[in-house]
């Protein structure tokens, strides 16, 4: 692609077409931009110039210096729905003589959706230089903008995800308290490395994409996601993955000036690392590691210029009971990427061989005071989960476990205490610059017994240090929801909230997706967009069902709280039997609920569909539906409340006038004791199109 410099000033207010298609002489005059009210920006889609900006340097320029920018040949100039040029051709912009102007991708919206839809932004420009603009002929048909809601697409105008569990309703955070988990919802199999000021933690993504999201934070409290590891289908190949397959258990480090995570492609290919010197990306494609025959590998970079990698496998020779693993070391060739050497197993089994411990896995070493630490979860990632601890003197052991395992656990409590914390372990530590240990590490909130659709989430709590042993709980200590901040100087709360109550809305004002929002599998062609109507998402409805052999066009963000809601206005009229899309509360391709506009036997309804695996009802799983005329031009609204393990199920013609559709339906069937494998709830859009 040819790029140009320039320099760009944004001189006049954006301003997105939301006028039902009409061109800019039916609209009347344009307002002030000054006097627009934030009502008005939100019903008509206003956007303000620093949206404008924001949008522009995201989306289209790649910064140059603090005035000066790449702009992409393909980026279209239009006026009045005129096309007045490229990138390369449009020099210099006289804003006396024009004083908007539209701009989009015109390669994509030519080839998707003919000239003039996927309409953008409408802002007005100076390019440095003296000559004035004059309009070039085009031969083409220009179109007006895209009407309401494009044909075999639903758009969704915005989505609002609030949490409100009681338990932080009387937690008081300050400036010395943080409340756990610190990432809420799905976010397991936490690792973490500090460079400099700065603490960067990954979590497990399963077969989700982008996979594997990163977060930054300078406290360990507050925490902001700066993007996905693997977001380009060729560092991820998630084909027919169940959903509990794919990513396991990445671990970050950095060495000599480069960032690692390393990880496990479960059924398609193993071990491999990609590596950046940017955390927030790009990162490179996968090297895989052929001989790591295992999972949960992890980094040790030691410092006398070696390095290893240590997993979980196999033991030698036959298991000698069902979950009896070993962790196994091999040095790693930093120079060439590869393993090299012989390998050799440093765990058998567990703390001690004799009591049948299962599970042993998530290891990572760490050095202090001249001694190797190995840190590994024990138990299986369930309600007996734990942390146990190894010492040695050399980095390949032997190793010799710890006087007071496990280090982590909270199996041995009460499950009838309140507000239980269970499922403890697969942590990690990371040290401040002031000498203090710290720990992230996974655990469940339960709302019954072992019942949880939150998923396995990330806590944090202080390591402390006993005769040279580290220690994170002991005794009938439980993990706290409110506990002492790390010594460090405290950061503002991040803009998307990962912690205790919150509420959060997305307007969809692109140009791309939040951080939080994920796919199921990699997917091979873009099937969503923000351009088919501006200031909203819009989903292509294809012929891709929740199943292991399909990508669908779905995306979702996690349930984070016990007590939460999800609520959407949709545009969206089904033309075939068997067309629906909707809000859908997903656990897996077997269980989930799907609130929908659905057309059925030449009729329109709003429905409810519940899957539950082999119990899933005839007719598809229709829970309750009425019957509902829809138009392009106006939304409906439809909202999922969960409420622990019953979950309601509302529509409504405007947004807080709500009618229930089905109430105190059966949520256990999202959580982990029912449908099996290691996610956690997902609340999303999805669209689906009976023809093939």
């Amino acid at each position: 692609m040819r790029r140009f410099e320039v320099a760009l000033s944004v001189v006049a207010l954006a301003l997105v077409f939301g006028c039902g298609g009409k061109s800019p002489a039916e609209q009347g005059p344009r307002p002030d931009p000054r006097v627009i009210t934030r009502e008005q920006m939100l019903e008509r889609h206003y956007v303000t110039a620093m949206d404008a900006v924001q949008a522009l340097k995201a989306n289209w320029i790649t910064p140059r210096g603090p005035d000066s920018f790449v702009v992409p040949s393909q980026l279209w100039v239009y006026f009045d729905n005129v096309r007045l040029g490229n990138a390369n051709s449009l020099r210099t912009i006289n804003t006396r003589d024009i004083s908007y102007l539209q701009y989009f991708n015109g390669i994509e919206a030519t080839s998707r959706y003919g000239i003039g839809h996927g309409a953008g932004v409408i802002l007005a420009v100076s390019w440095p230089g003296g000559e004035s603009l004059e309009r070039e002929p085009d031969d083409s048909s220009v179109a007006e903008s895209s009407s309401v809601v494009a044909p075999g697409a639903a758009r969704f105008d915005w989505f609002t995800y609030e949490g409100d569990d009681s338990v932080y309703r009387s937690a008081a955070v300050d400036q010395q308290h943080y409340v756990n988990p610190v990432l809420a919802g799905f976010y397991p199999d936490p690792s973490v490395t500090r460079v400099g000021e700065d603490y960067y933690l990954v979590v497990s993504s399963f077969a989700y994409f982008p996979g594997v999201p990163i977060f930054r934070s300078r406290d360990l409290v507050s925490w902001t996601q700066i993007g996905s590891v693997l977001d380009r289908p060729s560092q991820l190949a998630l084909d027919s993955a169940g959903i509990s397959r794919g990513i396991f258990a990445p671990v970050i480090r950095h060495h000599a000036g480069r960032f690692y995570m390393l990880t496990t492609l479960i059924d398609k290919g193993g071990t491999f690392y990609v590596t950046a010197t940017n955390p927030a990306g790009p990162w490179s494609d996968p090297v895989w590691l052929s001989s790591v025959e295992g999972i949960d590998p992890s980094f040790f970079f030691d410092d006398d210029g070696k390095a290893y990698v240590v997993y979980n496998s196999a033991p030698i020779g036959a298991p000698l009971y069902n979950g009896h693993r070993a962790i196994w070391i091999q040095e790693f060739d930093v120079a060439s990427g590869q393993m090299t050497g012989p390998r050799s197993m440093i765990v058998n089994g567990g703390v001690d061989l004799s009591k049948k411990p299962i599970w042993i896995e998530a290891p990572h070493i760490l050095k202090r005071g001249g001694k190797y630490y190995l840190i590994c979860a024990e138990g299986g990632t369930g309600y007996n989960h734990s942390e146990v601890v190894f010492r040695s003197d050399a980095a390949t052991g032997p190793y010799v476990p710890g006087p007071s395992n496990p280090i982590l656990t909270q199996r041995h409590l009460d499950p009838a205490r309140p507000n239980p914390i269970t499922t403890t372990g697969h942590a990690d530590f990371v040290q401040t610059p002031a000498g203090d240990w710290w720990a992230v590490f996974l655990g469940t909130r339960p709302y019954g017994d072992d019942t949880y659709n939150t998923g396995r989430e990330t806590f944090l709590l202080p390591v402390r240090w006993e005769n040279d042993w580290p220690v994170m709980l002991s005794g009938t200590a439980v993990v706290p929801y409110l506990a002492d901040r790390p010594a460090l100087p405290p950061q503002p709360a991040p803009a998307i909230p990962t912690s205790g109550n919150f509420r959060i809305r997305d307007e969809f004002n692109g140009p791309t997706l939040a951080p939080y929002w994920e796919m199921i599998r990699t997917p091979h062609t873009r099937w969503y967009d923000f351009t088919t109507s501006p200031g909203s998402l819009t989903l292509q409805a294809r012929h891709a069902g929740f199943d292991v052999a399909s990508q669908p066009s779905f995306v979702g963000r996690r349930q984070q709280h016990l007590i939460a809601s999800a609520s959407t206005a949709m545009r969206y009229v089904p033309t075939v039997d068997g067309d629906k899309a909707g809000l859908v509360a997903f656990q897996n391709d077997q269980y989930y609920y799907f609130l929908s506009v659905a057309r059925i036997g030449g009729s329109t309804f709003i429905r409810l569909e519940k899957h539950a695996g082999a119990a899933t009802a005839p007719d598809d799983g229709v829970v309750a539906s009425v019957p509902v005329n829809v138009s392009a031009s106006r939304p409906v609204y439809l909202k999922i409340q969960a409420g622990g393990g019953r979950y309601d199920f509302y529509y409504g013609s405007r947004e807080g006038d709500w009618t229930l559709l089905a109430g105190d339906a059966d949520g256990t069937i999202l959580s982990t004791k029912v449908a099996g494998g290691f996610v956690g709830t997902l609340l999303g859009l999805y669209a689906f199109s009976a023809a093939p």
